[in-house]
C-alpha cells in the first residue's frame, strides 16, 4: 500500500494541489541494498517554485492575523494526522535510510513532541516578547507618548530538509514547526535521499492543513534531485528566509545567494561540527574505561551521522590515558559496520578517514574491521590518535568527518591542551569530564568552553538533544550563520520573527497582544508603573 501512495501522491505539493509530471523523474534509494524503490518524484520546474513562493506570500497575509489558539489546532493536527501514517511511514524510512526501526519511531516522537511543544507555545503567548510602555503627559520636560512592542512574523520561509534526520529536521520537522507557529508559511525542498517519507509526512500536512482551514499555499513541498530548486528558492523575491541543516559548502552557499540577492534575507545554517571533549587527568585517573565506554558508544552511535559527533577528544598524557585509549580502541573496533544514509556520504567518509590514516603523524588507535558483506554503503568506525603539536599544524585535522570517526589529541601539559583549545572555532558543543574537585583548578580552560559553542556540558556525551525551552542548538561560525539563535526548542521561533512598535495608537486597534485589557499584560503595566 506504501509504494501506492508513493506512486500515485508524490508530484510537488504546491498549495495543497499535486501536479502533473512536470520533469524527468527521479525514485528513492536503498542504501542498504543498493536499489531503487518503487515510486516516482519529479524535479520542480522554475513555474513550480513561483507558484509555490507566490501562494505561500498570498497565504502570509491571512495566516499571520490567524488567533493563536486556531494555530494550535492547526499544529496539533499535524502531529496527529503524521502518528496516523502508523508503521507504513517507519517502513519507508527504513527502506530510504537505513535506519533502524527503533531510531525512527523515536525521532518520530520528537517530531509530533515538537508541533504540540509549538503549539502550547502559541496558546501560552510570551514569545511575542510584548513590551507595553505607557504614555506619561505630564512627564518633564517632555511628555511620553504611549509605545508598545512585540514580535511579529518575517513572511514566506523556505525550509531544507537535512538528510540525517528524515522527521526531525525534514518536511515537519523543528524549523517548519516554529516556522509555522510564528505565523509564517513554508515551502519545503525536500531531501532527495528520503523523498517517500516527505511525500507523506507532506501528506499529513496537507491533510491537517485542510482539516483546520488553513489559506491555501500555507505550506508545499518541492522536489529536486539536485540543487537547482535550491538556488531559485533561495533568490525568489517573495522568500523571507531560509533555514538549512546540512554541510559547510551547502550552508555557506546559500548564505552567499541570500547575501546578494536585492532584498538581503537571514539565512539560518546548521553546518557541522567536531564538538571537542576535553578529559580531564582525575576523571582519566578515576575512570578510564567508563569513558571509554561512554565515548565509543557516543562516537558509533548512529553510524556516526549526527551533528552532535564526538569528533575530538582532547587529554593530556598521564595517569589512566593509555587504560583509557585500549579501552576506546576496543569499543570501537568491536562495532560492526553500519549502512550510511546515502552513497555520497559513505563514499566522502571513506576518503576522508583514508586521508587520515595514511598521515605521517597519526596513529591508528582502532579501527574496525567487521564489515557486513551483505549490505552496501557500510562505514567501518575508527579512532586515531595524534599530539597536540602534529594537530596544531595541520589545520585538516579541524575538519569534520561526517561518520563513525573521531580523533583523540593527546597534549603534554596544561598549557599545550590550552593551545589546542584556543585554535578551534565555533562549535555546536563543548564537553568535560571531570572530577568535581578538579574543575577549579582549571578555570581558564571551563571559562572557554562558552565561548566555543552553544551547549556546554558536563559529564556526558554530546549525542542525544533534549527538544525544550532551555536547550541551544547552535553555536559561533562555522557551527552555524548565527550564534545568536537556535534551531532546537521553543526559542527556535525567535528566527522567524522582527521586533514592530505601535506608537501612539488607540487601545482598539492595537494587536490582542498588546491591549492592557488582556490579561497576559497586566503585569507589563504593573511594571511600567513600578518603573516610572
Amino acid at each position: 500500500m506504501a509504494d501506492t501512495y508513493i506512486t500515485m501522491q508524490t508530484q510537488n505539493l504546491i498549495g495543497y494541489q499535486y501536479l502533473p509530471d512536470t520533469g524527468t523523474k527521479f525514485t528513492g534509494f536503498n542504501p542498504a541494498t543498493g536499489t531503487d524503490i518503487p515510486g516516482d518524484f519529479y524535479p520542480a520546474s522554475l513555474q513550480e517554485v513561483d507558484d509555490a513562493m507566490n501562494l505561500a506570500a498570498k497565504a502570509f497575509t491571512e495566516y499571520r492575523q490567524v488567533y493563536p489558539h486556531k494555530k494550535a489546532v492547526f499544529l496539533r493536527s499535524i502531529a496527529d494526522e503524521i502518528n496516523a501514517l502508523g508503521d507504513e511511514l517507519i517502513e519507508r524510512t527504513m527502506a530510504e535510510t537505513g535506519l533502524a526501526a527503533a531510531r525512527l519511531q523515536g525521532e518520530r516522537v520528537r517530531t509530533t513532541n515538537q508541533m504540540y511543544m509549538f503549539a502550547a507555545l502559541v496558546e501560552e503567548g510570551s514569545w511575542v516578547e510584548a513590551v507595553i510602555d505607557t504614555a506619561i503627559p505630564d512627564r518633564k520636560p517632555l511628555p511620553r507618548v504611549d509605545i508598545r512592542k512585540m514580535m511579529v512574523p518575517l513572511g514566506p520561509a523556505v525550509v531544507f530538509g537535512a538528510s540525517n534526520f528524515p522527521f526531525a529536521y525534514s518536511v515537519a520537522g523543528g524549523d517548519t514547526a516554529a516556522a509555522l507557529a510564528a505565523g509564517c508559511p513554508v515551502v519545503v525542498k525536500a531531501h532527495a535521499a528520503h523523498p517517500g517519507a516527505s511525500a507523506m509526512v507532506a501528506g499529513a500536512v496537507k491533510k491537517a492543513a485542510e482539516k483546520t482551514g488553513m489559506p491555501e499555499g500555507v505550506f508545499s513541498v518541492l522536489y529536486d534531485s539536485g540543487f537547482s530548486v535550491g538556488e531559485v528558492l533561495v533568490k525568489h523575491p517573495k522568500t523571507k528566509i531560509v533555514t538549512f541543516t546540512g554541510s559547510f559548502n551547502g550552508g555557506v552557499a546559500l548564505l552567499k545567494m541570500a547575501g546578494e540577492r536585492k532584498e538581503p534575507i537571514p539565512v539560518f545554517a546548521e553546518m557541522g561540527s567536531i564538538n571537542p571533549v576535553i578529559l580531564l587527568p582525575g576523571a582519566l585517573k578515576n575512570r578510564p574505561e567508563e569513558l571509554a565506554k561512554t565515548y565509543s558508544d557516543s562516537i558509533t552511535l548512529g553510524v556516526g551521522q549526527f551533528c552532535t559527533n564526538p569528533g575530538l577528544l582532547l587529554a593530556i598524557r598521564g595517569e589512566g590515558l593509555e587504560q583509557f585509549k585500549n579501552a576506546l580502541a576496543a569499543g570501537v573496533s568491536n562495532t560492526a559496520s553500519g549502512t550510511m544514509l546515502t552513497p555520497g556520504i559513505c563514499a566522502n567518509y571513506g576518503r576522508l578517514t583514508k586521508e587520515r590514516f595514511a598521515n605521517p603523524h597519526v596513529a591508528v588507535l582502532g579501527h574496525s574491521e567487521k564489515a557486513d558483506p551483505t549490505k552496501s554503503n557500510q562505514a567501518l568506525p575508527a579512532v586515531i590518535e595524534v599530539s597536540a603539536a602534529d594537530f596544531l599544524a595541520d589545520p585538516k585535522f579541524m575538519e569534520e568527518v561526517f561518520g563513525p570517526f573521531s580523533i583523540l589529541v593527546v597534549s603534554e601539559d596544561i598549557g599545550q591542551l590550552e593551545e589546542v583549545i584556543g585554535s578551534l572555532h565555533g562549535q555546536l558543543t563543548t564537553t568535560i569530564m571531570a572530577e568535581k574537585e578538579e574543575l577549579a583548578g582549571y578555570k581558564s580552560i571551563t571559562d572557554k568552553l562558552a565561548t566555543l559553542a552553544g551547549r556546554v556540558i558536563l559529564n556526558g556525551p554530546p549525542t542525544g538533544v533534549e527538544v525544550g525551552n532551555a536547550i541551544v542548538h547552535g553555536g559561533p561560525f562555522p557551527a552555524t550563520t548565527d550564534a545568536r539563535f537556535t534551531s532546537v526548542g521553543t526559542s527556535s521561533i525567535k528566527r522567524f520573527v522582527r521586533p514592530v512598535c505601535w506608537q501612539n495608537w488607540e487601545e482598539e486597534l492595537l494587536p490582542d497582544e498588546l491591549k492592557i485589557a488582556n490579561p497576559r499584560n497586566i503585569w507589563r503595566l504593573f511594571n511600567n508603573e513600578w518603573t516610572r
